[in-house]
């Protein structure tokens, strides 16, 4: 089931990405950590709030985030679930697939797995890099990802930029266009307040992508710190028993 949601994500977004955006675009260093979970925690805020809306995670459980995050069960049912919903639903969207279509021209795809198809520094550089493009559907365009039909649900947040496009050459003689985005009116957070809320979208995303990362890091950590003291102990019983022959 998991390959086929992995399949369905790959045709809505670009196969590049993992190293530099799909516009060639840098990509900005981001630290992700499954230990922080204030930072989960806010993560999962931002997620509810802006992305499912359109974006649905239909692999993911509330009772499992909660649960993983140690948000309280009755903070979700009071703030992150819709009347009528249930603390063990996925979280689906309510915006149907036709309307979507119609809005958007495609539908958006399901999130759940888009922390393993892109790395952490594409997702936080993306979520970062909107700008006004009177040009498109949308209205709006984005560094990483160019010609996006996704709209930027978060520029009353961060604020609307403009984008700066120059055309340079290089060494070769290639002629390569150059982005620089331009803030021009600001949002309710600073850019530092941003960038931070854009991590822990970040965080939410790699952890969501795969939950059991979180035990079985744990569980893994352990193990070794067992093998180690086993292979210790093993070595001095075998110096033992062969320390006549030798």
């Amino acid at each position: 089931m998991k390959r086929k949601l992995l399949v369905l994500v790959l045709a809505f977004f670009p196969v590049t990405g993992f190293s530099a955006g799909a516009g060639g675009a840098a990509l900005d260093y981001v630290e992700v950590s499954l230990d922080d979970k204030v930072s989960l925690q806010n993560g999962a805020k931002l997620f509810v709030n802006y992305c499912l809306s359109c974006h649905s995670a239909k692999y993911m459980r509330y009772n499992r985030m909660a649960q993983d995050l140690e948000i309280p069960e009755a903070l979700v049912k009071e703030q992150m679930i819709l009347p009528g919903g249930k603390i063990g639903d996925t979280m689906n969207t309510t915006m149907s697939k036709e309307d979507a279509e119609e809005w958007f021209g495609v539908a958006p795809p399901d999130l759940t797995l888009i922390g393993k198809l892109y790395t952490p520094k594409w997702l936080y550089t993306y979520l970062r890099s909107f700008y006004r493009d009177e040009s498109t559907a949308s209205g709006w365009n984005n560094t990483v990802f160019p010609n996006v039909a996704m709209p930027h649900v978060m520029h009353e947040l961060q604020g609307i930029q403009k984008a700066n496009i120059t055309t340079r050459v290089d060494e070769e003689g290639h002629a390569q266009q150059v982005i620089e985005l331009e803030m021009v009116k600001a949002g309710s957070m600073s850019t530092e307040e941003f960038d931070r809320s854009m991590r822990d979208l970040t965080n939410f995303l790699y952890y969501m992508a795969e939950p059991a990362r979180m035990v079985r890091i744990k569980y893994g950590v352990w193990t070794m710190s067992f093998l180690l003291v086993l292979g210790i102990l093993a070595f001095l019983l075998k110096k033992e028993y062969w320390r006549d022959v030798h």
